[in-house]
């Protein structure tokens, strides 16, 4: 994996962990932070690995936008760093691997965009989520369209007005997360739900992802066209061929790659 400054990227069998490398910044996303995110993305998202789990080094996931860094620039240039965030987050959402958010402490403003952007969140009990631009000066414009398509209408417009931050059993409430743990079992409960997302043929997986985030938000007649063509390809494909072989033979299947 290539050489970061501000992120770290370790693999163990097939998944890959890449850590926001900022603690004593909060793992604010200034655009150097930014722009390594994205390329370990990238360079993840061309290996063989089935899963990327996104975590934060330090006492909390990440506290959103450098503001040092957006304070210093001028409208281009604000426009600019946030083209490069919400390429990130389109990334994150086409990579073919299963991306899963494992937070711990506070995930507020881009940070609780992050956690909405990923495939799968899992978070420790010790977790508190916040669009705050609500109570300040900046509103949160950007990061509340992923989380707008996580939580509902009315529980996006209270986080969003309110700029109140919401604990984990909340979030798990209203579906920002997928599962809530004791902190000291977050990564076993992350290795756990990754390791069940994951199985399968990996490249069933990555069309499947890929349809899915397609036909999101369409009206229902234009995401069964869409669904209905990429199933009756996929149908052909070596893993749905080994898939349905293996169930009728009565045999465990032997996944292509």
């Amino acid at each position: 994996m290539g050489d970061y400054e501000h992120v770290l990227v370790t693999r163990e069998d097939d998944t890959v962990t890449i850590t926001m490398n900022r603690p004593a910044r909060r793992n604010a996303l200034s655009e150097p932070h930014l722009r390594e995110l994205l390329a370990a993305f990238t360079e993840v998202g061309h290996s063989d690995a089935t899963g990327i789990v996104l975590a934060g080094a330090g006492p909390v996931f990440s506290a959103g936008h450098d503001f040092a860094d957006v304070a210093a620039r001028d409208l281009t240039g604000v426009r600019e760093l946030l083209r490069l965030c919400t390429e990130l987050m389109r990334t994150m959402q086409s990579v073919p691997q299963v991306v899963l958010a494992r937070v711990h402490g506070l995930a507020t403003a881009a940070g609780c965009q992050l956690v909405a952007s990923c495939d799968l969140a899992v978070a420790g009990e010790s977790a508190g989520f916040a669009l705050p631009g609500g109570k300040g000066g900046w509103f949160c414009h950007t990061p509340a369209v992923p989380v707008a398509r996580s939580v509902g209408r009315k529980r996006l417009m209270e986080l969003a007005l309110t700029g109140d931050t919401i604990d984990a059993a909340t979030a798990l409430e209203w579906g920002l997360v997928n599962r809530v743990v004791p902190d000291a079992e977050l990564d076993d409960a992350v290795a756990d739900l990754l390791g069940r997302a994951t199985r399968g043929s990996r490249a069933a997986k990555a069309l499947g992802k890929q349809t899915l985030y397609a036909q999101l938000d369409r009206p229902e007649q234009d995401a069964y066209a869409i669904a209905l063509e990429v199933m009756a390809a996929a149908s052909q494909l070596p893993g749905a061929r080994e898939g349905m072989a293996a169930f009728l033979e009565k045999r465990t299947p032997e996944w292509p790659d």
